[in-house]
């Protein structure tokens, strides 16, 4: 113990306050533990204050301002003046308001907050640093231990996220004043998702990508009216590309990308074609650059092997079906626990590892986990596709519903992409689903439900949806599988 220190004990130490781990904090309060919760930066961790809010709050923003300034076939015209400054000014807000909120629900549980960096002396004890000077430290014994740091933007050689000039995703949504010109590395969600927001601002934005199109890992037919509709807002796209330098010429900085080898475009290391030429490379001319190539866990500042706890190769910690790590007292959840990296995943993970603690029968079910992406259109998937049914045994039966045909869709001035959703064949159980189109974010709820509690398509089809809605298309999506949809042709 360092000279000075007080030891004090608790039953369960969160670390992290992020979705994962202010949920497991509340959830371990709500089941009469003595909780404390160590958070070094901001109640609400990352999702809340860097990411996922103050993203879609921007998102939202520059939506309105685009819908208002391309509205003239529903008889509007206008043209929005866009103050990126008071635009940031509302986010911050939205985003004071939910975390003040966070900690008064903590607070209100009977949770212990305690600011500072936690670090494992050994498998019952951390030590947490505060800041600040003179703030000093102390130590504290725990019971149980939940791991909910979560992660952080990954940084690329020669783009030091320090230099001004060079953005991650949070200091992207953070700028007060509009960009002329941005490129934008990586068009994964969180890259294409803001080429949308920034290009939405009158930015001009230029997109490389590694690989041999946007939103890997997402279906052609979910990702191809994204990346259409994102050429029509006159964002530009350089596939096979990897990034490898930048320099300041006269005003600007200049962007140099070099083609990758077949090798790295199909998921290896980025390496340059040895066939390439100097003329092969970009060079663009820009004013700021965002890498946005994914994200890492934030494991490296916990001392884990002094409690022994154990990682993969990537830094993520191993867990179970109950979030227990390899040391049975201490679990991991959240985004350090590995993917998917989504934030409601990380809070059913904080609810199960807090309810294993307080001896409940809990344990972790991915099979109704969502997932969204807010482009523009939005992108939801859950269960399984045709492709995960099929290697799974099961002959399906899909229905889809295109919302050119609803009317709801039509009537909102956007009636891009489709509703799908894939059955067993032989007995109806919905297996999966995926949209692509308006609010698919809120739609797939639905379909997760349905899956969840193992409802069939007749349950979906027989179920009356009010009219017209945008959710119409998800009873017509099943309908279509059984043959009998009313409002598209039958497969």
């Amino acid at each position: 113990m360092v000279v000075g220190d007080v030891t004090t004990g608790t039953d369960v130490l969160v670390i992290g306050a992020g979705p994962a781990g202010y949920v497991a904090a509340i959830r371990a309060g709500q089941l009469d533990l003595d909780v404390t919760l160590v958070e070094k930066e901001a109640y609400g961790g990352t999702c809340l204050n860097h990411g996922c809010i103050p993203s879609k709050a921007l998102i939202t923003a520059t939506d309105v301002a685009h819908e208002a300034a391309t509205a003239e076939e529903m008889g509007i015209h206008a043209d929005p003046a866009i103050d990126l400054a008071g635009m940031v000014d509302w986010k911050d807000d939205v985003v004071d308001q939910l975390t003040s909120g966070v900690e008064k629900l903590c607070k209100a549980n009977q949770v212990n907050l305690l600011e500072g960096t936690a670090t494992f002396v050994d498998e019952n004890t951390v030590r947490v640093s505060h800041s600040g000077e003179g703030q000093g430290s102390e130590t504290l014994e725990f019971e149980h231990a939940i791991v909910a740091t979560g992660s952080r933007p990954i940084s690329i050689p020669d783009f030091s996220f320090g230099a001004e000039q060079v953005l991650n995703s949070r200091q992207a949504l953070a700028l007060d004043s509009v960009p002329d010109s941005l490129v934008i590395v990586g068009a994964g969600y969180i890259g294409m998702e803001l080429a949308n927001v920034f290009a939405k601002l009158g930015t001009d934005v230029t997109v490389i990508e590694m690989l041999d199109s946007v939103l890997p890992g997402y279906d052609d037919d979910l990702k191809r009216p994204v990346k259409q509709r994102a050429e029509e807002l006159g964002i530009e796209f350089h596939f096979g590309y990897t990034a490898s330098e930048w320099y300041e010429p006269d005003g600007g900085i200049r962007v140099v990308a070099e083609p990758v080898s077949q090798a790295a475009a199909d998921g290896g290391a980025a390496t340059g074609d040895a066939d390439t030429t100097e003329d092969d490379r970009l060079e663009l001319d820009v004013e700021q650059v965002l890498v946005a190539v994914g994200r890492e866990p934030v494991s490296d500042t916990l001392d884990l092997a002094n409690a022994g706890v154990e990682t993969d190769d990537r830094g993520f910690i191993d867990t179970d079906s109950r979030a227990r790590t390899n040391v049975e007292h201490i679990f991991a959840v959240g985004d350090v626990a590995g993917e998917p990296m989504l934030a409601h995943k990380g809070s059913m993970e904080g609810q199960v590892a807090a309810e294993v603690i307080a001896g409940e029968p809990a344990a972790i079910d991915y099979q109704a986990m969502p997932a969204v992406v807010f482009t523009d259109p939005e992108i939801a998937t859950v269960g399984m596709t045709e492709t995960d049914a099929a290697e799974a045994g099961f002959e399906t039966v899909v229905g889809q519903f295109p919302f050119r045909a609803s009317g709801r869709a039509l009537t909102t001035g956007d009636s891009d992409g489709f509703v799908k959703i894939v059955a067993d064949e032989a007995d109806g159980f919905v297996l999966g689903a995926s949209i692509v189109g308006p609010e698919a974010s809120e739609l797939v709820a639905e379909l997760g439900l349905a899956i969840e509690l193992g409802a069939t398509l007749e349950d979906i089809a027989s179920t009356v949806h009010a009219h017209p809605t945008l959710s119409e298309s998800v009873m017509e999506a099943a309908e279509n599988a059984l043959g009998h949809a009313i409002h598209t042709l039958n497969r």
